[in-house]
C-alpha cells in the first residue's frame, strides 16, 4: 500500500520559474465525482492521467489533509484516452513544473482550460512532520482546503469561483 504525504500551497510570485528543471503537460479526469465521496458512497477518488507520453490509473483515499493512501498504476496511453472519455465532471489540463529547492522537488501545477489562472505548488514529504525550507515564492498553505484538490476542480473549476474565493 502506498502512502502519500503532500502539502499544497498557493504561490506568492513567479520566482519558481528560473528553478524549474522539467515541465510536463498533463490531462486528467475522474471516474467518480465529489458527490460520491461527500456522500460516503466511495472512499477513494479514481483518476486517469496522461502525463507526457505516459499514462496512469490512480486511486487516492478520501481523507482531507496531507496524508492519504495512494495507489498508482501505469496503463497504456490508448487505454487512458478511452477512460478519459468515460470520466465525469470536467477534464483537468495543466502543465506540471518540477522545481528544485533546498533538497526538495516541488511540483508546480499551472492550470489551463476552465482552471486557467490557478497555480498551485505541491511538495511530497517522507513523513508528516518532515521539515522543509519555504521558498520565497511560496504563498499560503491550502492543504486543508478541499476546493484546491483536483477532483474538486474537475467538479467546480476555478473559472466558476467567486472573486473572494480566488484571493
Amino acid at each position: 500500500m502506498g502512502i502519500e504525504i503532500e502539502r499544497k500551497f498557493l504561490l506568492a510570485g513567479d520566482g519558481w520559474r528560473v528553478a524549474a528543471v522539467k515541465s510536463v503537460r498533463m490531462a486528467q479526469g475522474y471516474i467518480n465525482d465529489m458527490a460520491a465521496l461527500r456522500e460516503g458512497r466511495q472512499n477513494a477518488s479514481v483518476r486517469v492521467r496522461i502525463a507526457g507520453d505516459a499514462a496512469f490509473l490512480n486511486l487516492k483515499s478520501r481523507e482531507l489533509g496531507s496524508t492519504r493512501q495512494e495507489f498508482d498504476y501505469p496503463i497504456p496511453v490508448a487505454d487512458a484516452e478511452a477512460l478519459l472519455a468515460l470520466c465525469v465532471g470536467g477534464r483537468i489540463d495543466k502543465v506540471r513544473h518540477y522545481v528544485e529547492h533546498a533538497g526538495h522537488t516541488w511540483e508546480v501545477d499551472e492550470f489551463a482550460g476552465d482552471n486557467a489562472g490557478l497555480v498551485v505548488a505541491e511538495l511530497e514529504l517522507g513523513s508528516a512532520d518532515e521539515a522543509f525550507e519555504r521558498p520565497s515564492w511560496l504563498g499560503r498553505e491550502v492543504t486543508e482546503e478541499l476546493r484546491y484538490y483536483n477532483l474538486a476542480l474537475a467538479e467546480r473549476p476555478y473559472s466558476r469561483w467567486r472573486a473572494e474565493e480566488q484571493a
